[in-house]
């Protein structure tokens, strides 16, 4: 495939079409739903028995643009696959099943992308959950910027999970699983040629393992509100919380970890780290009694190392994040205004 290239005629649903779909995505995502090749697939629940009596199941949706397609640290593939576990694990659902759907410029080279479809396989595999179905659609040359992609995610709820954006509480505690702005500016500097010393790398990684352990940890009750700060970064993410459960959150600056590389990175362009997005980092907002636990259980995970208590909810200032300087001075954090970072994701 080094020297072939997408045609329109591979959308066509023809010969092409078929040969595309049998020697790339068949080949690399096959299990046994997929293998049916229907237009949707019947997907077993007899597995989660007996959890089925009481069983909820948890649904998202995403689309991937990001330029660069290929950075360090990840490519669109491994951050579509991520971007989709990670939207169920802030749910609390473990993530079973994927579809992928593919948006293909005229002219991308089939070795590209095949390449991307190995890294989706891969991660996919690694998180522990299967693409199922999907769909390829071919555009005409400048219509989607060589390629973009769309998943949907469908996992379980295991009971007495209760986990959602309006439950953080008076007395919460507030951590973060490990550094910011590391995908945000990977992508950036790629795109402007940057180069640093410590060389920037994406975050892009599958959470849910990192979720069952904190919930293994703590009790299914005491974690009340989990979020991946991807676009607008941890600002807009703390203030989506404080809006959505109608309190406020008392953000200490100096805790928030953040390599050299990305404070040098964001200060030479102007950029405040905490607006920068990430890929690999949760949110979450436990009960006061195990926030000890809960930052243990983090930090012995791989994903959560740097992790850290960064903050605490109140009720003084509701709806508002407010960060407590270095210099004992506080400031409003406000809700990102417009686009800092285009195409991140």
């Amino acid at each position: 495939m080094s020297n072939e290239v997408i045609l329109l005629a591979h959308g066509s649903g023809g010969r092409l079409s078929h040969d595309l779909v049998e020697r790339l995505f068949v080949r690399h995502f096959s299990n046994p739903a997929l293998l049916q090749l229907n237009d949707s697939a019947i997907l077993n629940l007899s597995d989660l028995q007996p959890l089925t009596s009481n069983l909820q199941l948890a649904f998202t949706t995403d689309s991937y643009v990001v330029s660069p397609l290929f950075f360090p640290g990840g490519d669109i593939g491994r951050l579509a696959v991520c971007g989709t576990v990670n939207d169920l694990s802030m749910s609390g659902a473990t993530p079973l099943w994927l579809s992928a759907g593919f948006i293909i410029e005229e002219g991308l080279l089939l070795a590209d992308l095949e390449r991307i479809v190995v890294s989706m396989a891969a991660t996919a595999s690694q998180a522990g959950v299967q693409i199922v179905t999907g769909d390829t659609k071919v555009v005409d040359r400048g219509c989607a910027d060589k390629l973009f992609i769309n998943t949907a995610g469908v996992g379980f709820v295991p009971p007495g999970v209760q986990i959602a954006g309006n439950r953080a509480q008076p007395g919460d505690v507030l951590l973060l699983s490990g550094t910011i702005g590391d995908h945000g500016m990977t992508i950036m500097t790629q795109r402007e040629g940057m180069t640093f010393e410590s060389p920037l790398q994406s975050d892009c990684a599958a959470l849910n393992g990192l979720v069952a352990a904190l919930l293994g940890a703590t009790g299914r009750d005491k974690v009340h509100v989990l979020r991946d700060p991807t676009r607008g970064g941890l600002a807009t993410t703390l203030n989506e919380i404080a809006g959505a459960s109608g309190v406020g959150i008392e953000l200490v600056e100096a805790a928030i970890p953040i390599r050299e590389a990305v404070r040098a990175a964001c200060e030479l362009l102007g950029l405040d780290p905490l607006y920068v997005a990430n890929e690999g980092k949760l949110v979450a907002v436990v009960d006061r009694e195990v926030a000890e636990q809960a930052l243990g259980a983090l930090r012995a995970h791989p994903l959560g190392a740097d992790a850290a208590i960064i903050g605490r909810i109140g009720d003084e200032h509701p709806r508002r994040v407010v960060l407590h300087t270095p210099l004992g001075t506080r400031r409003v954090v406000d809700m990102l205004t417009g686009e800092q970072l285009p195409r991140i994701c």
